[in-house]
């Protein structure tokens, strides 16, 4: 970390900011109470423009974090939670047809609710994979157990599944990948300091109780415990890294199976394939090919009584909240390691979040009813478009991108496919078994329905009508194989997408999260895809030399953040496509904005601020958030985005406009040095 660098990120704050002294307009959405105006924008824009808020919240109890994105998710689960309630009445009252899905919804979030039920059952919803794996006595018949138990209940060390082909994405090919760790991501099992010990320390002791819980004695399940955690470790060294994950071409390892049947003797992946459902196997993409050469090894050098107790761990770890409390309770009082909560979410939160999980679209037919008007998505729709022209426009006068990699960034961004509020077609859940108060069984059911779902697709074409998030979700996402940016229901709610709020406050919080989706289409992954989705480098080495060189100065401006105490830094690296949507969407946004007020009128300040200001002030508002400090640890090994201060401060300090409408000067914390920033869009 440079010198230069280092001051760039301070965050002294002194002064106040005279404009901010104005009379408050309760009716808009810049709430001047969420100010701390003793902090000048120009040393911290986030404190600046959240302190006021950061100083009156308090987390909830049962959250490992609280802001705007959660405020949204809880008026969305409140939606969410009536329609729940009213399909389960409509069941009780045999209102609703048995099959159709209302029923099926009503009955699942019924089930899911009847703890006495699922209490009474105890475990005898897993005695099937319990006796599965109790029967397993030598390599064998591990071997050919692994199929059966990963089609019920995900169990196995890695996972196989169907998807696009990252070169062909017009077809729909077979893929396998790493896994099998019970601690979030493979470092935890390999770091040597402290923390990292004793949440190792703690995880064993976790494991240990959840063993004896399901009926272990208390030195069987230490011992298994700690044979569990070696099993791991040696996992967690045979797996990729997440940041070399993060390049398309190092996953990118199609074969023919009988290529991958050399890297995997022991292992018979048709076998597995057949039992999840999908056809014959001709070809395979293999994510990690030395992962699968080392777990093929452990599963024959491994004594198999070791296996059997790490396949009874994951069963109870994949099924603790399903299981009675004592288990649930269990997982809870882990998880407090990893978030910091301090007491589980209400019983109807947890089942509303796993409903929407397996009936999403259908729960989102009704969302969407209540919530999200024809004219609502009229409206987006139109903000998404006025963002596509400007982004178009700002590409043709890019100085450092030649004229023939400019053609095919805008043959690209032309073919972006938007997906505005809810799908076109809605997902069939006709072939989902829902059954009456049996809650385990339904989540094994719900898994069936999915691996033959996405069993069947093998060799078939790819169907780009489906969406990978159901509309009552807060969040966007861009898809680089289908070419795709998609917004919920969800987010186009206040405060993000507020129908009575000016032009620059839409445009600092919606329109910067669709110019932050669309800039993921040219982030450092993503502009490796071209128009269609395929894998394939459409850049000049030239230009491409001139992105990365920009790429580098992002990676060392974020590598120098750090949360919770000095020594805890954001990872540049994992974290690079996310900084570049960040910084690609908000000039996007912005000029798309100057250009509304052009062809609209630009209206006089508002509670004191320019439009400018709003904008800036509304993109860092929706980015408040007060986290626990267990949380932005593991986040921060985990989570390709930067924490929320630095999605403020970070960016912004890259931006001329933010420098101009604050009146800020060369040398203050808001202004990074010119040599030091990032000269992409």
């Amino acid at each position: 970390m440079t010198t230069a660098t280092a001051v760039s990120v301070s965050i002294a704050c002194a002064a106040s900011l005279a404009s901010a002294q104005q009379t408050e307009a309760k009716s808009h959405p810049i709430n001047r109470a969420n100010l701390d105006t003793t902090c000048a924008p120009c040393s911290d824009f986030f404190t600046f423009a959240n302190g006021g808020w950061e100083k009156r919240t308090t987390i909830p109890a049962a959250y490992s974090s609280w802001g705007s994105f959660n405020e949204l998710q809880d008026h969305n689960t409140d939606v969410v939670h009536q329609i729940l309630d009213d399909e389960a009445a409509a069941v009780r009252d045999t209102k609703a047809k048995a099959g159709s899905s209302e029923w099926k919804v009503g009955t699942f979030y019924a089930a899911c609710m009847d703890t006495a039920a699922i209490e009474a059952l105890g475990t005898k919803p897993i005695e099937p994979q319990l006796h599965e794996i109790a029967s397993i006595d030598d390599t064998k018949s591990l071997l050919a157990s692994l199929g059966t138990l990963d089609a019920q209940a995900g169990l196995a060390p890695f996972g196989f599944f169907v998807r696009p082909d990252t070169k062909n994405s017009s077809e729909e090919i077979a893929n396998a990948g790493q896994g099998g760790l019970g601690l979030p991501e493979r470092d935890y099992y390999l770091r040597t300091d402290d923390k990292s010990k004793a949440l190792r320390e703690a995880y064993v002791a976790h494991v240990t109780t959840m063993l004896q819980l399901s009926g272990e004695s208390a030195s069987d399940a230490s011992a298994d415990a700690q044979k569990i955690m070696d099993l791991e470790t040696k996992l967690a060294q045979a797996s990729m890294p997440r940041v070399a994950m993060r390049d398309p071409n190092a996953t990118y390892h199609k074969m023919p199976l009988a290529d991958m049947q050399k890297l995997t003797p022991d292992l018979d992946v048709q076998a597995i394939m057949h039992a999840l459902g999908a056809p014959t196997v001709t070809d395979i993409n293999v994510a990690q090919p030395d992962f699968f050469k080392a777990a093929d090894t452990l599963l024959t050098t491994v004594p198999v009584d070791t296996w059997k107790a790490y396949l009874r761990w994951h069963l109870l770890d994949n099924t603790a909240n399903a299981l009675p409390s004592k288990f649930a309770d269990e997982n809870f009082k882990w998880s407090q390691h990893l978030t910091g909560a301090k007491e589980q979410l209400p019983r109807w939160k947890r089942c509303a979040a796993t409903a929407n999980g397996v009936l999403g679209e259908a729960i989102g037919q009704e969302y969407v009813k209540r919530t999200f008007t024809p004219a609502a998505k009229a409206r987006a729709l139109k903000m998404v478009d006025n963002l596509v022209a400007t982004l178009r426009a700002d590409i043709q006068q890019l100085t450092w991108m030649s004229d023939s990699t400019k053609r095919r960034a805008v043959e690209k961004l032309d073919a972006f496919t938007k997906k505005i509020g809810y799908p076109d077609k809605w997902k069939d859940y006709s072939k989902l078994e829902v059954e009456t108060g049996r809650y385990l069984a339904d989540l094994h059911h719900a898994t069936a329905f999915r691996r033959a779902d996405n069993g069947s697709r093998l060799g078939k074409p790819v169907d780009r009508t489906e969406w990978a998030m159901t509309p009552p979700t807060v969040n966007a996402y861009y898809n680089p194989q289908m070419n795709e940016i998609v917004f919920p229901a969800g987010i186009l709610q206040p405060p993000f997408f507020d129908p009575n709020a000016d032009d620059a406050v839409n445009y600092g919080a919606m329109g910067a999260v669709i110019g932050h989706e669309m800039s993921h289409g040219f982030d450092d992954e993503g502009r490796q895809f071209d128009p269609k989705g395929n894998l394939r480098d459409w850049w000049t080495a030239e230009d491409a030399a001139k992105y990365n060189a920009q790429a580098q100065l992002v990676v060392d401006q974020f590598n120098s953040y750090t949360v919770v105490d000095s020594n805890t830094h954001v990872n540049g690296k994992l974290t690079l496509g996310e900084n570049i949507g960040d910084l690609g969407g908000l000039k996007i946004a912005y000029l798309a904005m100057e250009k509304s007020l052009q062809q609209n009128g630009r209206p006089g300040p508002i509670d004191g601020f320019t439009p400018e200001q709003r904008f800036f002030l509304s993109w860092a508002q929706v980015w408040r958030e007060e986290m626990r400090p267990e949380m932005q640890r593991t986040l921060v090994n985990v989570n390709e985005h930067a924490p929320a201060k630095w999605r403020v401060d970070g960016p912004l300090s890259n931006m001329p406009e933010f420098k101009a409408a604050w009146g800020c000067k060369d040398g203050d914390p808001m202004v990074r040095p010119d040599s030091l920033r990032a000269h992409i869009w």
